[in-house]
């Protein structure tokens, strides 16, 4: 089954179809001829420091209409995986809108030092500080369980790149000599929930990222088609050294268009 074959187009969001404030060309083009063809898109993301409100709320300023539906992130596989634990209570390491993205559904949260916790999960967080830090060391050190969102080293910006929530458990690691159980990509998790989701199969599905080490070794953990877009953090060079091998590559999101409509 080829690339017009597909039904299903799990799509990594910065780095993909955008880079940060700037839509990719083609993008608009890409997304219509889906629905045109009676396909479905998922926008599938590591990011947590986001709640899919806010999501939505960017990408219709880069034009694009969206509901919840359309999205899947690191923090609903968190959750899923969290809810099965049936912690005491866990200390969220995030943004406020991932804080609130737990505490609604349903989970025990805190993010002051308590005696009862007895797990440490932490987003990527752009509202960092030095006592969230100081705050892990501790609740580490004292041997709580350890999750994290998602292993990306960084997030892509319009001035290149921040440290992600890879980088932020690096660094704790070097302090507290422990890492945590991640969740997100590059665990089948999120795609197999996408196919649940949408009742497609395996062979209907093709996941698109800019990422080997998360977005496309996703999708050989998953067993479905990967595309490999050299618009974000990976680099030819890096497909040469890694291990993880997509389907196929191609230069950005306007390309697949291109070879999936002429």
């Amino acid at each position: 089954m080829g690339l017009k074959d597909k039904k299903l187009f799990l799509l990594d969001m910065d780095g993909t179809i955008y880079l940060d404030n700037d839509l990719f060309d083609g993008t608009l083009d890409f997304l219509a001829h889906v629905k045109r063809s009676g396909g479905r898109y998922i926008f599938l993301t590591n990011n947590s420091s986001k709640s899919v409100d806010k999501y939505i709320e960017k990408l219709a300023t880069l034009g694009i209409e969206s509901t919840a539906d359309d999205f899947l992130t690191s923090t609903d596989a968190t959750v899923l995986y969290l809810k099965k634990k049936n912690y005491n209570k866990i200390y969220a390491f995030g943004t406020e809108s991932f804080k609130e993205q737990l505490s609604s559904s349903g989970l025990p949260i805190t993010d002051k030092l308590e005696d009862d916790i007895d797990c440490l999960c932490m987003g990527f967080d752009t509202e960092l500080t030095f006592k969230k830090l100081e705050d892990a060391c501790i609740l580490l050190g004292k041997g709580v369980d350890y999750i994290a969102t998602n292993p990306d080293w960084v997030c892509p910006t319009w001035y290149g790149f921040v440290p992600d929530c890879g980088s932020v458990s690096e660094m704790l690691y070097n302090a507290t000599k422990r890492r945590p159980t991640f969740i997100g990509k590059p665990e089948a998790t999120m795609a197999e929930l996408a196919l649940e989701k949408t009742g497609y199969q395996k062979q209907d599905a093709v996941l698109i990222g800019d990422r080997l080490y998360t977005d496309i070794a996703c999708g050989v953990n998953a067993k479905i088609s990967t595309i490999f877009v050299l618009s974000g953090e990976g680099t030819l060079e890096d497909l040469e050294k890694s291990e993880v091998k997509p389907q196929y590559v191609y230069r950005g999101i306007k390309e697949i268009y291109q070879d999936i409509v002429f």
